[in-house]
């Protein structure tokens, strides 16, 4: 009787424990950290832009040049470097882009046998084309103008040009391209010389 009694009294102060004991700890609430979207570009083409353009030319001539009252069979071809500045404006509607442009550039386009060079060769072109978020292709057509030293003689005078192009969105202020241009002169400044040239340059502008 005893014994059972001391048993009783045992198993009623262990109790609380054992009770205490069957309770599983909860773990602590997991609190989900917020998850940023990236900041994409917006590939809106429409705004103001400037830029700097780097490139090459070839130069294809022939014509009768009337050289000091005299004329002279003039066929020659030719080549060089050319660069300079740029800027315009495009619009965007859906996946349509279109604008102007104007580009200044210096050049050192020579003919072959010492029969002239080209120091100079502008654009101003309408620009059309296809746009998606970071991608842009295009055609250009506009006039073209040229000064330089034909024949002997300083020259200039206005052109057309025709072109094709691809520009690429880097980020939202800056896009990188390259281009391709050919500018057709015909009698260019009345030397009776005919001539054309074809440029393809790389370049870089910034949007605004």
């Amino acid at each position: 009787m005893k014994i059972f009694a001391t048993t009783a009294i045992a198993t009623l102060i262990g109790f609380p424990a054992l009770a205490g004991g069957l309770n599983t700890p909860q773990p602590d609430p997991v609190i989900q950290q917020p998850v940023l979207a990236p900041v994409m570009n917006t590939g809106d083409w429409t705004g103001g832009y400037v830029g700097a353009q780097l490139g090459y030319g070839n130069l294809n001539g022939d014509g009768l040049a009337n050289v000091g009252g005299n004329n002279r069979v003039f066929d020659s071809d030719g080549d060089g470097a050319l660069g300079g500045v740029y800027g315009g404006y495009l619009y965007q509607q859906g996946n349509f882009v279109y604008g102007g442009e104007l580009s200044l550039n210096a050049a050192n386009l020579d003919f072959d046998n010492n029969l002239g060079s080209i120091d100079q060769l502008h654009q101003l072109k309408f620009k059309a084309g296809y746009g998606t978020q970071r991608t842009l292709v295009y055609g250009t057509i506009g006039a073209a103008y040229a000064k330089g030293d034909i024949a002997g003689r300083s020259a200039d005078d206005f052109g057309y040009e025709i072109g094709a192009g691809i520009d690429y969105m880097v980020n939202d202020r800056v896009s990188i391209g390259t281009e391709v241009t050919y500018n057709k002169f015909d009698d260019f400044d009345n030397t009776g010389i005919d001539f054309d040239t074809t440029t393809i340059g790389a370049n870089v502008a910034y949007r605004f």
